[in-house]
């Protein structure tokens, strides 16, 4: 059972759908998530939550962008993680209850874990055609993690209308 309500889902989601797509698509085109997007992902919050969330709880949600954004730098610093990727998350986490800490993992994993095997899959085959110009698929041993965040982001806020 997820902390997220339904009613949160339901001002969230449809703000953070297209911003996922746009970073998922993006970071497997050209290797970047652009600021815009997490400028547009943070604001989107700043905004619905208002709407979505008690006064206090909205409040203590931006604690979660903090942490996750020192955490993003340390990651950055050590060549862990990409900036954009750092960003991107540390916009993306004020969107998660706290209580939902453990099952976002779990989610995070498999996004994680089937993205990179469908985009190496896709990279070998025929399918790369049909966006030959991807950075992503000349980019050796980096991976788009643009792909992950947003779908992790996306489906975790989607989890509400499937149970």
């Amino acid at each position: 059972m997820l902390a997220l309500s339904t009613s949160e889902a339901v001002w969230f989601l449809p703000a953070a759908l297209p911003i996922g797509i746009y970073v998922a698509w993006n970071d497997m085109r050209a290797m970047k998530i652009p600021n815009i997007a997490v400028y547009a992902l943070l604001i989107s919050f700043a905004v619905l939550g208002l709407f979505a969330l008690p006064f206090e709880d909205y409040l203590w949600r931006y604690v979660h962008l903090i942490v996750v954004l020192v955490i993003g730098i340390a990651l950055n610093a050590i060549g862990a993680l990409g900036a954009g990727d750092a960003k991107f998350a540390a916009a993306a986490a004020p969107y998660i209850a706290l209580a939902d800490l453990a099952s976002l993992l779990y989610l995070f994993a498999g996004c994680l874990l089937s993205g990179y095997v469908i985009h190496r899959i896709v990279r070998a085959s025929p399918l790369r055609r049909l966006v030959p110009d991807w950075e992503s698929w000349k980019s050796g041993r980096r991976f788009p993690m643009g792909l992950p965040l947003a779908a992790t982001l996306i489906l975790y806020l989607a989890l509400p209308f499937l149970a």
